[in-house]
């Protein structure tokens, strides 16, 4: 008999989850950016091997709401917990331990759930200050493994899947063996676009930004076409998205439309165009129609 269960990636803001959920998995389902609070959904990748299958959840970097966007994914992350068999608690090798760590240690401490603690980015650091940083955060809590990583590298990575397999229980195989995600593709396009608005846009847009897939349609036998809207809050976020003479645009078209059609296996026609809606993350209707369904949580 085989094991599975489900593990949830938690931690700060930008410590490297979604670059490690798509270093296990071998291929991009989650968006990667040097920008903080970038996933906003639960991001579920599915890794199947000889051992079993494990379900892994990229949550929402928890973090001190701003706005209603901010507390919906908070609660993302939150009831993640509460749900799964292992939680990987990740932390930044380069920055050490800060208010934010405290705050999700607190609410792993009534969990009856084995918590690994993950440091990740140890590339970066000497391996004398990374026991300093591990002895610290073992003085702070009672983890009930400590793997050292580096996502980025892919450094330890087999050891962290050894130690996850020795927790889980046997369990059936909740998806296809060549199931990566269960997002719908819809989905997986408008975050790609969105990740690339996200590399190339300066800080004070990519917050504000969502992304609509309003049309996917199969033109001919090698051509698929994506309409897709990128939603901004202000009209000078606006411009800076499309960019002078439509430049910034082009270029978040070109570098979407390259990963849709690798995922697709097929020829992409993306078509973007940029819509302001004032403040639209503090308003239910459209955080709803932008997938932000806070009903389902």
């Amino acid at each position: 008999m085989k094991k599975s269960g489900f593990v949830a990636l938690i931690g700060r803001p930008n410590v490297g989850k979604s670059t490690l959920l798509n270093e296990m998995l071998g291929q991009k389902i989650a968006i990667m950016s040097d920008k903080p609070q970038t996933t906003r959904n639960r991001i579920q990748g599915v890794y199947t091997e000889d051992r079993g299958q494990i379900v892994f959840i990229d949550t929402p970097g928890i973090h001190k709401p701003k706005h209603r966007l901010g507390d919906f994914m908070t609660k993302i992350a939150q009831t993640t917990l509460r749900e799964v068999d292992v939680v990987l608690f990740l932390v930044d090798a380069k920055e050490g331990r800060g208010r934010g760590d405290e705050f999700i240690m607190d609410k792993l401490k009534n969990l009856e759930t084995p918590v690994f603690l993950v440091v990740n980015k140890i590339d970066e650091v000497h391996p004398d200050d990374l026991f300093l940083i591990i002895d610290d955060y073992r003085s702070r809590f009672d983890f009930t493994e400590i793997i050292p990583i580096s996502a980025l590298k892919g450094n330890n990575i087999s050891t962290l899947l050894d130690q996850v397999y020795r927790y889980l229980e046997e369990g059936p195989q909740y998806y296809p063996a060549d199931q990566v995600t269960d997002h719908p593709e819809r989905f997986l396009m408008s975050e790609m676009i969105r990740e690339k608005a996200l590399h190339l846009t300066h800080e004070e847009v990519p917050h504000s930004i969502a992304v609509d897939i309003e049309q996917i349609e199969r033109r001919n036998e090698n051509t698929i076409y994506v309409g897709a809207v990128i939603i901004v809050e202000r009209s000078s976020q606006k411009g800076i998205i499309i960019g002078k003479q439509g430049k910034m645009l082009k270029e978040i078209g070109q570098k979407a439309r390259e990963d849709i059609e690798k995922m697709l296996g097929s020829k992409v026609f993306l078509e973007l165009w940029v819509k302001v809606e004032k403040d639209w993350r503090n308003k239910d209707r459209y955080l709803k129609d932008f997938g932000y369904r806070q009903d389902e949580y």
